[in-house]
């Protein structure tokens, strides 16, 4: 009902010509190939491969075409992989008709159109990232420059013993320096230590 709505209205506007259909992601995928269209409006929920699994593919071999997902999903888990994926636009299907064809031709000159939910979300994700960054920059900078050491050696999948060797100390000192890095970055074992410094890309 929602496409063929769409078709109808869609199809009575001067400046827009519908060039093709598609039921499923992979579908979609192959129109985009052949039909070439400017502009897709892209579901997010459809048999098969997803519309943000879509989104990325079409992204990544045509970059020229612009995406504006029309979906009735606004929570977190839909909204930020959609955009991260490469999504132009993101609406919700009870847009106006009209502010839906505004959206179409803001998003052909270039522009970035996201409903109001996916605004906030996007403001509150970026809000949270950049703390987490300070968060993350304040812990590594706690770290003194021989537990970084260890802590590099730690991601490298070493144990004491291989440490010590690496770095010319004792196992006993490495065993201090773990205990210390552990303290500072509040977990409780070493393998979780590691994960967290590759995480935080501290040593790439």
């Amino acid at each position: 009902m929602v496409l063929k709505g769409l078709r109808f209205f869609l199809n009575i506007q001067d400046n827009i010509e519908i060039v093709g259909e598609a039921a499923s992601g992979q579908e979609v995928v192959k129109l985009a190939e052949t039909a070439h269209p400017d502009i897709i409006l892209m579901d997010l929920a459809m048999p098969g491969m997803d519309g943000i699994e879509a989104t990325k593919r079409i992204r990544a071999s045509l970059p020229d075409i612009k995406i504006i997902i029309l979906t009735s999903f606004s929570d977190q888990e839909h909204v930020l992989p959609a955009l991260k994926a490469g999504a132009n636009g993101y609406q919700l299907k009870d847009i106006e008709p009209d502010d839906l064809v505004q959206t179409i031709m803001d998003v052909h000159r270039g522009e970035t159109k996201l409903h109001q939910q996916a605004t906030q979300m996007l403001l509150t994700h970026v809000a949270s990232e950049k703390k987490e960054n300070e968060d993350s920059k304040k812990l590594f900078e706690s770290l003194t420059p021989r537990e970084k050491e260890v802590l590099k050696q730690m991601s490298l999948g070493k144990g004491n013993k291989e440490i010590a060797e690496a770095l010319f100390i004792t196992e006993k000192t490495v065993k201090t320096h773990v205990s210390n890095i552990l303290g500072k970055l509040n977990l409780h074992d070493r393998t979780k230590a590691a994960l967290y410094a590759i995480k935080q890309r501290w040593f790439d």
